[in-house]
């Protein structure tokens, strides 16, 4: 049997470099590349190329993951740009934009994490928080921790009959490294878990179980906490069933 093959998008190294292979490199998180290679499946990391056709993509690859990275360009859910917005990475979201509605028209299993889950809101139609702490005075907890960033550092309630219940139950302990958040939520997703001061920790799709997005570093976590691997060996076998 052939193993999974799971597509996951990537960042660019935006800093200096004397390295010159390191300049624009595109890179992904070493967790995640490490919880896919252990639960049998192949992490291909995809990086933004002009003129992309999702199509090709879809065809090649058995699911989706849209990891963290900077923020999405205000440009793609009709704003324009909050004085406290991060960095952004337009070609990385123009990519995404294109990847995501071909594995999402295809019906193929897509999990995003942190800037991901935003991504994948707004491409539904929602927008997000551009700056939690100035534009939502509800959200009272630090979302961007000071703690080290594999750390969890506060509590979500989840919702019972989630996909997400299924992996983790009624609650969870997760680390929180985000300053922007979901606002208005997407056309075909629901919220299935929050904080305490109600932002959103993740959303999935309100029909089937295509998509689960969660806005906390579950691939920064599974080394010491066992049950974030779980999130993970359960949008694995989503994708199993897919096929």
């Amino acid at each position: 049997m052939s193993k999974l093959r799971i597509a996951i998008t990537a960042d660019t190294y935006p800093f200096a470099s004397d390295i010159t292979n390191l300049v624009r490199a595109p890179f992904t998180a070493r967790g995640l590349v490490d919880v896919i290679n252990e639960l049998g499946a192949l992490p291909i990391v995809l990086p933004d190329v002009p003129d992309a056709k999702g199509e090709d993509y879809a065809e090649m690859f058995d699911a989706l993951i849209i990891p963290g990275g900077p923020d999405v360009d205000p440009t793609f859910f009709g704003e324009e740009p909050h004085w406290k917005i991060g960095s952004t990475n337009y070609k990385r979201d123009v990519f995404e934009e294109e990847i995501f509605a071909a594995f999402y028209k295809a019906g193929k299993p897509i999990l995003g994490i942190c800037r991901g889950c935003q991504l994948i809101n707004i491409l539904m139609g929602g927008s997000v928080y551009q700056d939690l702490p100035s534009e939502n005075p509800a959200a009272y907890i630090r979302h961007s921790q000071g703690a080290n960033g594999s750390y969890p550092t506060h509590n979500i309630s989840i919702e019972e009959g989630s996909e997400l219940y299924k992996s983790l139950g009624a609650k969870a302990y997760v680390n929180s490294r985000h300053h922007q958040g979901i606002k208005d939520v997407g056309n075909g997703l629901k919220v299935t878990a929050t904080a305490p001061d109600g932002v959103v920790e993740c959303i999935e799709s309100t029909k089937d179980n295509q998509i689960v997005a969660v806005q906390w570093h579950p691939e920064n976590m599974w080394q010491e906490h066992p049950e974030m691997r779980r999130l993970f060996a359960d949008f694995m076998a989503r994708v199993e069933a897919a096929k």
